[in-house]
């Protein structure tokens, strides 16, 4: 039964499935820490691409908390020049300056201008203001989720949408593709771009690395059973995706490319409320124009959450069209550089030229049931930095 735009944002969030609990820290060496400390386990759940959290927190006092960042562009053909994990960075501080406010804190952010891109370092100060306001998006932060399966076909009120707009305001825009004709010409435009997901040995590599398998949750990956297809597809692709030899096979005599496609692409793609792409003032410039994505890109996230609607990201057409855009070879399979060009060239008449070079997210959006099976979260003393994480 789908959420209808009746029910309040209380009510749209009490239906969400109940998350396995996580203890919370208890170590700490004043109660001031376990205040930030207390920040921290709520910011954790900050969304980034295929579950990675790219981050590591290191506490060296009540009022001081260093951000420690990475990326995945090493070996992850999606991870452009880092601009995901840099956006899912800038979510995370978001998500800080949000989970603050329920304790009565204000936060500020400054990056290190000595670290590289590749390893960003942002400092967070807390400072116990009795003047902030508990953000109502708090309430918001552990519920959100990705949503793959269909949605329903109802479009969104135009309260929804003003609020959504709102939301990133003003450092982004958000320009909508919906009806029946615009659904169904971003249907084709992601069938398309996954096409290229699915015949690439970088993307096979990533696939294979970030699913796991026979996993209802996954504290680091994406679990088999939040990819939004059935049992059969699944065990087709769990079969298929043992080698890269396998999925060359599938692919080339079996047309593996083509149910994957129409069941996480195409017919997702259509069964929404709409689509959406947040574009940014200028075409991005760095890290920190990645950081201010990744804010309002949470921001636009918890408040659809809080409107007991569901989204799911479509990143892969902006990737792939930015390496075809730039020039930049991204695979060894043959035609793969054709075939993003013209992604680029679907997605600049379905959206916009403009979206192609200003676009920072885009997604699906509309009312669904809330997902059975999601992503969860390291613990937090895992993230940690001189606890039992990694230095």
């Amino acid at each position: 039964m789908y959420l209808q735009s009746s029910l309040t944002p209380s009510q749209s969030l009490a239906r969400m499935p109940v998350i396995p609990a996580v203890s919370a820290p208890t170590r700490g060496p004043s109660g001031a820490t376990v205040q930030v400390e207390a920040v921290l386990e709520l910011a954790r759940w900050a969304p980034s691409g295929d579950n990675t959290q790219p981050w590591l927190f290191e506490v060296l006092d009540a009022e001081h908390v260093v951000v420690h960042g990475s990326d995945t562009r090493d070996h992850c053909v999606y991870d452009l020049d880092g601009r995901p994990s840099q956006m899912s960075i800038g979510a995370l501080i978001e998500t800080v300056a949000i989970a603050a406010t329920a304790q009565g804190l204000r936060v500020s952010c400054s990056r290190r201008p000595d670290t590289p891109d590749t390893h960003p370092c942002f400092d967070l100060r807390f400072v116990s203001d009795p003047t902030v306001q508990r953000d109502p998006l708090v309430d918001a932060i552990q519920p959100r989720s990705v949503q793959r399966r269909p949605y329903s076909t109802n479009g969104l009120t135009a309260l929804q949408k003003s609020m959504l707009e709102a939301s990133v305001a003003p450092s982004h825009t958000v320009r909508w593709i919906e009806g029946r004709s615009a659904k169904l010409a971003m249907a084709v435009l992601l069938f398309r771009s996954a096409r290229l997901r699915l015949v690439t040995p970088e993307a096979y590599r990533v696939h294979r690395d970030v699913i796991e398998w026979d996993a209802q949750f996954s504290a680091d990956r994406v679990p088999d059973r939040a990819l939004g297809v059935n049992q059969a597809m699944l065990n087709l692709m769990r079969f298929a995706m043992h080698s890269w030899e396998r999925v060359q096979f599938f692919n080339r005599f079996l047309a593996g490319t083509w149910m994957p496609r129409i069941q996480m692409d195409f017919l997702p793609a259509w069964a929404c409320g709409a689509h959406f792409a947040l574009l940014s003032r200028r075409p991005p410039l760095g890290v920190d124009d990645s950081i201010e994505a990744g804010r309002a890109m949470q921001r636009f996230w918890l408040t659809a959450t809080h409107l007991g609607l569901m989204l799911q990201p479509e990143m892969t057409p902006l990737i792939f069209a930015r390496y075809a855009r730039e020039g930049r070879a991204f695979s060894a399979s043959p035609g793969a550089m054709t075939a993003a060009g013209e992604v680029a060239d679907r997605m600049g008449r379905v959206m916009g030229v403009d979206a192609v070079d200003r676009g920072a997210f885009m997604g699906r959006i509309g009312h669904a049931p809330a997902p059975q099976s999601r992503s969860l979260r390291k613990d937090l003393n895992v993230l940690l930095r001189g606890r039992s994480g990694p230095a």
